[in-house]
């Protein structure tokens, strides 16, 4: 409890949100609910697991348990996605995606007690039969990227590059738009010309620019006396 109430007031996650989409039931707790962190560790840690989706939840119909984690209460930053399966070993599958919302991107594990997270989901009332109202829930999508690198040894993980638009930076634009360019270079141009005759200018005579010279001899001025 006092990781989660650090992290809550350094702006971390403060709320979460439970909901049974095939039973239309939803349920909420705060962090210093004791709910909350033991549902946080019956979850598990995030990155950790598969992107492939198990055979056992493809092939049975496993109901669906959405737990949204909320940042400020407003912001969701993760999502886990439970199935508890009800066929074979009674196992509970979990998809978490821990970078919402910048990608949806997650990993499939296994619950470590999948006993107890199924108690503490049906503590929630989340556990209910389907209701005539529920549906069967968004399943996680498949993993998705634009350009991944792989990186050097066993990790999984994977490096996006970002793909440009076509036509943004390449020649092409350049000549389409080149006419934006003829104002700016006249201007250049002539604030550089101004640059250079200005020096020259004050070195010549006054009244150059009349066409007359400056006359020889002294300069006298006829007075009235």
């Amino acid at each position: 409890m006092t990781w989660v109430a650090s992290s809550a007031s350094a702006g971390g996650p403060t709320s979460v949100l439970v909901t049974s989409p095939t039973s239309g039931e939803a349920t909420a707790l705060y962090y210093s609910d004791k709910e909350y962190d033991a549902l946080q560790k019956l979850l598990g840690a995030a990155g950790v697991g598969t992107r492939d989706v198990p055979p056992q939840v493809a092939t049975a119909q496993a109901r669906q348990i959405n737990v949204t984690w909320m940042a400020h209460d407003v912001s969701p930053w993760r999502v886990d996605q439970v199935f508890p399966v009800d066929s074979g070993p009674r196992a509970v599958w979990i998809h978490t995606a821990a970078d919402m919302p910048e990608t949806p991107n997650g990993y499939w594990h296994r619950a470590d007690h999948p006993a107890e997270l199924r108690s503490l989901l049906k503590k929630l009332g989340v556990m209910a039969k389907s209701s005539g109202d529920g549906y069967a829930g968004i399943f996680p999508e498949p993993w998705q990227s634009q350009e991944t690198a792989p990186t050097t040894g066993p990790d999984t993980t994977t490096t996006t590059v970002s793909v440009g638009t076509p036509g943004t930076t390449d020649g092409t634009r350049w000549r389409s738009n080149w006419w934006w360019t003829l104002p700016g270079a006249a201007g250049g141009a002539a604030l550089a010309l101004a640059l250079v005759l200005r020096p020259l200018a004050s070195r010549l005579p006054p009244g150059w620019w009349r066409g007359g010279g400056r006359e020889s001899g002294p300069r006298q001025e006829l007075q009235d006396v």
